[in-house]
């Protein structure tokens, strides 16, 4: 067992080519960002939400707590130091601020094709109205409710869809892909018989004017004017025009482009904001291979959600979708089709893992109480530099050197033993650090990696535990070799167990109630507990049952650290193990 969990830590870090563990912003440098609060009165913001901003900005760029990134005030501006990274992935990581809004679609519209995306020319000859049959998809909406328009072909090339319903473990995924590229498809028919199409005029009958009515096909009831005039002229195709860092107000109805700039929506006024979400996580749904991002709301954000979702199911397209707006754009807007109760959610739809983490990171992290502006942003070098990384590693070799030493000299053929154990235990933490470095985000700084070597103590007294209470087994004279390694195992392995409850105990508390590289600092520490667990029970143990196999320790030869002389300090009292 304990060999195949080194060749699976061994096989991860050959698969992904990574043979080094990160470093922390002492030892590798990075990115410090500046940011400064935007209030809507131009006054400093109260202390308490500033405290709340900080928090949220720390669990998104640190949510593990042992990535060694640092977030922390200075006078009304928040500093965030992300090790490792450049200017352009600090910003990608903080760069979205604004709080999360959850809106009803009052209106939307497909934006202008992209020069990059092509769509399929319909063929010649056929209807307008031809649908290709690999692109329709059923609509997901039960019986009894209007169903959507048949689907043709999407003008953005995409073939993402996103929905919204309760959990439904049993459900199909067929029966909840509907969406986005539905709309999108509908949005490309009006258009070929629109003012994109180009129809060849009859001799008996006159060619058709296309409408001026900039509200046509549009449900104009229930819309501010202003926002209406403002939605007809958005312009989403162009990346720097499409909103991001507006200050939306709540209270008020708005018009936003998506992420991407293939739609533009006139949203209600939000119902539901980022801080009633309790929490959000992707998964893959069970029994299938489709990933989705499920939403937990707080008990209020509850009860606003469910009226929200009733509303919002109840509506005719495209008013039965719920956007969700970050940052003054949407990212993404999925149909309800269901009224969602119960204050739990599922978002479906074409998402991949990477797609899916990143929605549920933003729908988790993305709940900020203050707008905010990047003052500054700078590249900062390492605060120590390789020659304290080098003197740390110097201090743990020098520090394993003499706890060797010291255990070939007091316990002799015991202390081979000793040292193997700890090698196997350098082994699994050094390839333990390259895994979790290269996929949970760990670093190591200077105060981890003292940590790690103190933790070359607490292995080591384990062992010792173990030793002593053989040797006081074999000191009565009553036992075997063998019989004495088991049953002072049986007594060992509690007092092992219970000092390691107990350090671990200390890892989590610590972990818990601690920040920055604290909170790295335990785990690094509830790490090598876990460690010291996994090699005296699977290692130290069963090779020291095989040893006392051998007459060289059964016989209690002088330099097996089992001989008549060190068992006891009056050789009359001493009986001579035989071997079983």
């Amino acid at each position: 067992m304990l060999l195949a969990l080194i060749l699976a830590l061994g096989g991860t870090m050959f698969l992904q080519k990574a043979f080094t563990p990160k470093l922390g912003l002492d030892l590798a440098g990075g990115t410090t960002v500046t940011l400064s609060p935007v209030t809507q009165s131009g006054q400093s913001p109260p202390e308490e939400i500033l405290d709340r901003a900080v928090n949220i900005i720390r669990d998104r760029v640190n949510g593990t707590g042992i990535s060694d990134a640092e977030v922390a005030k200075s006078g009304d501006n928040i500093i965030i130091s992300i090790p490792g990274v450049g200017q352009s992935e600090a910003i990608k990581l903080v760069a979205t601020t604004a709080e999360l809004r959850f809106r009803q679609v009052l209106a939307m519209e497909a934006t202008q094709v992209p020069q990059n995306l092509t769509t399929e020319a319909p063929t010649p000859g056929a209807s307008p109205s031809a649908k290709p049959s690999s692109t329709a998809r059923p609509s997901g909406k039960p019986s009894g409710t209007q169903s959507a328009t048949t689907p043709s072909a999407s003008p953005t090339g995409k073939a993402l869809s996103s929905a919204l319903t309760a959990p439904t473990p049993g459900a199909t995924p067929e029966a909840t892909q509907t969406g986005r590229d539905q709309t999108a498809q509908n949005g490309q028919k009006q258009n070929t018989k629109g003012r994109n199409a180009t129809p060849t005029p009859s001799p008996s009958t006159p060619p058709t004017q296309p409408s001026q009515d900039p509200n046509a096909g549009i449900n104009t009831q229930g819309i501010d004017p202003a926002v209406l005039q403002q939605f007809h002229k958005l312009d989403c195709t162009d990346p720097k025009n499409r909103g991001q860092g507006v200050q939306d107000d709540p209270n008020k109805q708005y018009a936003a482009c998506e992420t991407d700039g293939s739609y533009k929506y006139v949203l209600d006024v939000a119902k539901v904001v980022g801080t009633d979400i309790d929490t959000a996580s992707a998964g893959v749904r069970q029994g299938t291979v489709e990933w989705i991002v499920q939403l937990d709301f707080k008990s209020k954000g509850a009860g606003e959600w469910s009226k929200l979702t009733t509303t919002a199911y109840n509506a005719q397209e495209p008013r039965n979708k719920v956007a969700v707006v970050l940052d003054g754009v949407v990212i993404t807007a999925p149909n309800i089709i269901s009224p969602i109760p119960g204050g739990r959610a599922e978002i479906t739809g074409g998402f991949d893992q990477v797609s899916a983490t990143n929605l549920a990171d933003q729908l988790k992290y993305g709940a900020l109480p203050l707008k905010f502006q990047r003052s500054s942003i700078d590249t900062v070098s390492s605060t120590l530099g390789a020659d304290q990384l080098e003197g740390g590693l110097i201090a743990g070799i020098i520090g394993l050197g003499l706890v060797v030493v010291y255990s070939l000299l007091y316990y002799r053929g015991l202390g081979i033993v000793a040292v193997l154990s700890l090698v196997v235990a350098s082994i699994l933490t050094y390839t333990a650090v390259v895994v979790l470095g290269h996929n949970a985000g760990f670093r190591l700084s200077l105060p981890h990696i003292i940590g790690l070597v103190v933790s070359i103590g607490i292995t080591a007294d384990s062992f010792i535990v173990y030793f002593e209470r053989i040797r006081d087994e074999m000191k009565e004279g009553r036992r075997t070799l063998r019989a004495a390694v088991e049953v002072a195992w049986v007594r060992a392995r509690r007092t092992i167990l219970i000092a390691d409850a107990v350090m671990f105990i200390a890892a989590i508390v610590l972990y818990f109630l601690a920040v920055g590289g604290v909170a790295g600092f335990a785990f690094a520490m509830g790490l090598t507990t876990l460690i010291d667990i996994v090699v005296v029970f699977l290692f130290t143990k069963p090779f020291i049952a095989l040893l006392a196999r051998l007459k060289f320790f059964a016989k209690g030869h002088p330099l097996s650290g089992l001989d008549a002389e060190r068992m006891s300090t009056e050789p009359a009292a001493t009986t001579t193990p035989q071997e079983a």
